[in-house]
């Protein structure tokens, strides 16, 4: 996803605060879900590294949520909240298949997330404007999350590359 422009006011940046948060909110959403939805024989398969993989990332993506509504709080905005957003994940998305399909989905979520946030920072970073929060603290905040997707990511892949 590529913001092809610079964020130079308020409104804007609240916009993509709050894509921020609702992306967080489906990664969140999916993460939780992944051991639920699979087969009781897929379930059974997963191990313990996969387990704390989905529960570091459901965690974290609350955290980063929260981290990001705090801003749009700031900015005297308001969010979608995470249950309605987790309503539209469970209708939207169907239980993956095994856990190679868990793995990927989290790879795919991570690597959104991560490109979203790089991609945020460089076009906020483009604009030489003055926001209602202070400019530096919200970009601190976004690379702090941008540095954990970054991990997330990683994390992933390494799992994946041993289990090849």
């Amino acid at each position: 996803m590529s913001l092809g422009q610079r964020v130079s006011t308020d409104h804007q940046l609240t916009r993509l605060l709050q894509i921020g948060v609702v992306l967080e909110e489906v990664v969140e959403s999916r993460a939780a879900h992944h051991l639920e939805s699979l087969p009781a024989e897929a379930r059974a398969e997963i191990d313990r590294e996969v387990r704390e993989l989905l529960t570091d990332a459901t965690e974290e993506s609350a955290d980063h949520r929260d981290r990001l509504e705090t801003l749009i709080d700031d900015l005297e905005a308001e969010t979608v909240g995470y249950e309605e957003i987790n309503q539209l994940v469970d209708a939207q998305y169907g239980p993956p298949e095994d856990t190679d399909g868990v793995l990927y989905d989290q790879l795919c979520n991570e690597e959104t997330a991560y490109k979203f946030y790089d991609d945020l920072i460089e076009a906020i970073e483009a604009a030489d404007a003055t926001f209602a929060v202070d400019r530096e603290r919200v970009l601190e905040t976004l690379r702090e999350i941008r540095a954990e997707e970054k991990e997330g990511v990683e994390e992933v892949t390494e799992i994946m590359e041993r289990r090849a």
